[in-house]
């Protein structure tokens, strides 16, 4: 098996004002001259990893790995009581993203993330194609309402006894409608214990999800902090609940404007929770991508999936800034 990379401590760190009263976290690894590589997170919500292992050489990039709005170590923070996430869309995040590359004084850079990241990565590639050199996206999801529809109803045709407690965590009254939605409402009641028993009955489902894949860690959402877990579930209702701010279709629509940036989606065959059509259709439409399927990988990943995206970095990697 290949081995990961390990990176110390972040030669550099700091909170950058968005705007709207929200600071980003923001950390950078690696050669400072490297190329530039900035590491989109999933959920949203989920924050930015905060292991030591990586799939990229500090020796050859420039890593940047940040929080998005009001999760992580960014400010103020989706758990705290009384905070808006008025000012957390879709269209708020890629600013965020095009002006975290102006104060590092980054001129173009590449983009890599998982889950709910390469919806982020390629609405911003879409929208500044002229700054982004390649981009690597994993078990990928691009936010569709079809696909969320399938995550929180379609998928309890498969799981139907997690998908029941999902549905029946929820007020009597709510049950027969949209689910996401009255999540939304719960997680936002003024009611502490209410926000947090809601987080917790969110994440038990995304865990469900994710439970058969034995290759990667079936555990994954809610083996968090109780901050963390409220954030994790709150952002994602707010996202899930508004369609992300996007048209539906719209990222595959305008993958004409990534030619000429070349991807690699990798992508599990086992996923369930962001099955392969989505990063298919993408894959179709983006004339300069490669899709790796993984047979042996969910949404979480396996060592072949991680073999195959480190080749996909060390390849990038050779091709300077």
């Amino acid at each position: 098996m290949t081995e990961l990379f390990s990176l110390t401590e972040p030669y550099d760190h700091g909170l950058l004002d968005v705007g709207d009263d929200n600071r980003i976290y923001w950390e950078t690894f690696g050669n400072p001259e490297g190329k530039p590589v900035v590491i989109v997170h999933g959920g949203p919500g989920g924050g930015r990893g905060r292991g030591r292992n990586s799939s990229f050489d500090p020796e050859i990039y420039r890593i940047v790995r940040y929080d998005q709005r009001n999760c992580g170590d960014s400010l103020p923070h989706a758990a705290e009581p009384g905070v808006s996430l008025e000012h957390n869309t879709t269209e708020h995040l890629i600013a965020d993203l095009e002006r975290l590359r102006e104060h590092l004084g980054i001129e173009r850079w590449m983009l890599f993330g998982g889950s709910w990241g390469p919806t982020l990565m390629v609405a911003y590639a879409e929208r500044y194609p002229e700054r982004v050199t390649e981009i690597i996206l994993i078990s990928a999801s691009l936010a569709s309402r079809d696909e969320i529809d399938w995550l929180y109803n379609g998928l309890g045709r498969l799981l139907p006894g997690p998908w029941e407690a999902f549905r029946d965590a929820l007020p009597a009254a709510e049950r027969d409608g949209d689910l996401v939605a009255a999540y939304n409402r719960l997680l936002n009641s003024p009611d502490q214990a209410v926000r947090m028993q809601a987080a917790r009955d969110w994440c038990t489902w995304e865990d469900a999800v994710i439970a058969h894949e034995t290759q990667g860690h079936p555990g994954a959402y809610s083996n968090r902090s109780d901050e963390a877990l409220l954030a994790l579930a709150r952002i994602c209702a707010h996202y899930w609940s508004h369609g992300s701010w996007l048209e539906e279709g719209q990222l595959v629509r305008d993958a004409h404007r990534l030619a000429g940036i070349p991807g690699v989606l990798v992508q599990g065959r086992l996923d369930l929770g962001c099955p392969l059509k989505a990063p298919w259709a993408l894959a179709k439409a983006w004339p300069d991508a490669e899709l790796k399927v993984i047979d042996d990988a969910g949404h979480t990943g396996s060592s072949t999936m991680t073999e195959v995206v480190m080749e996909a970095v060390a390849r990038f990697g050779k091709n300077g800034h």
